[in-house]
């Protein structure tokens, strides 16, 4: 073979060949995580009782994990938590739940949701049941497979910090996340990690003088840097992101991300839940540098239709971080949809 011809068979080879992720920024990979990763099923006979109300309402709801280590270990690199603040522990120690549909399995058995700090449910008092009932408990899992796995690619966790009232007699009214409440979740956060274990907005920004400065000038940390590590984000807007950022101008000693508005000095990562809607304002947000999160599915509504249009859209976008439902088909109704990238893995380099 000539020269030439070698040559322009390696420049080809080249060409097709899969980037080393450790040479790639965090922000040149998709990966696929979940979306109320800690959440279980609501109990049969409560679930029966509910859609008797409302059966549109809670088959939106009807969808359930396993472990956060088990999601981990499946290779998701993406999770969601709730949290509910509870300064004096047991507000969510006796949900409703329980009183309205006799027959289900006791709650809270060891008496975790008696203790003070954050807990960890998706709507107080109705589907309440988690694989990791309090925050505490869920960053000691997350750090047990952590530091069993010290090389693994970055994580990234949005946080909704809950307090919506249901406006019923007997339900829980929740504690308002007030500046302090979440100040104590920067802590309880650094308390159950470390900061080693973070990618922080401290970190990203570096000398620049904003975050978003930062951000746009691709300062990002490579892959390889921020292996074993995790990157939390406040998924918030209004008054609370706005009482997050107070004090911290450019999230300046702050443990989490927020889900800010780009042009805005701590816009880093953005949230947009619909690829359809959101399609060309996710490629422009990507292409400047932001770290995205979309969702392949919504509502138990693509499972139910075995509808893959979303997900394809996510993966087109670019949006680095895609959530869904349905790492595994659903056990409640009839569907093969299943989320995965077409190699059958969850993390893959920008196309």
């Amino acid at each position: 073979m000539k020269l030439s011809a070698v040559l322009l068979l390696s420049l080809v080879l080249a060409a097709f060949a899969v980037p080393d992720l450790d040479t790639l920024k965090i922000n040149q990979v998709q990966v696929i995580g979940s979306h109320n990763s800690y959440k279980q099923a609501i109990d049969p006979a409560l679930f029966r009782m509910l859609t008797r109300t409302d059966s549109v309402r809670f088959k939106a709801i009807e969808y359930s994990h396993i472990s956060l280590t088990g999601q981990l270990d499946l290779g998701l690199r993406g999770l969601e938590i709730d949290v509910y603040a509870d300064d004096q522990g047991g507000k969510y120690a006796k949900p409703m739940g329980m009183k309205l549909a006799p027959g289900q399995p006791p709650y809270d058995a060891n008496g975790e949701m008696n203790a003070p700090g954050f807990k960890v449910l998706h709507i107080q008092d109705i589907d309440f049941r988690s694989n990791c009932p309090t925050f505490a408990g869920c960053l000691a899992e997350l750090k047990r497979w952590s530091d069993a796995h010290p090389d693994h690619f970055p994580v990234y966790i949005t946080m909704n910090a809950k307090d919506d009232v249901i406006s019923r007699p007997g339900f829980v009214k929740p504690d308002p996340f007030t500046p302090d409440v979440l100040s104590r979740l920067d802590s309880t956060v650094l308390a159950g990690l470390g900061h080693s274990k973070l990618i922080t907005p401290d970190d990203v920004r570096g000398k620049r003088e904003t975050l978003e400065a930062a951000v746009l000038a691709g300062n990002w940390p490579t892959v390889k840097s921020a292996r074993g590590k995790f990157l939390f984000v406040l998924d918030e807007v209004g008054k609370k992101r706005a009482d997050y950022i107070t004090g911290h101008p450019s999230l300046r000693g702050r443990t989490l991300f927020t889900n800010s508005e780009p042009g805005t000095p701590e816009a880093a990562f953005v949230i947009l839940n619909n690829p359809t809607t959101g399609q060309d304002r996710i490629r422009e947000l990507v292409k400047k540098g932001y770290l995205v999160r979309t969702r392949a599915d919504a509502d138990t509504r693509q499972a139910r239709q075995n509808d893959y249009r979303d997900f394809e859209l996510a993966q087109q976008t670019g949006a680095q971080i895609i959530t869904t439902d349905y790492y595994h088909p659903s056990t409640f109704f009839t569907s093969d949809y299943v989320i995965k990238f077409a190699d059958g893995g969850y993390v893959r380099p920008m196309k």
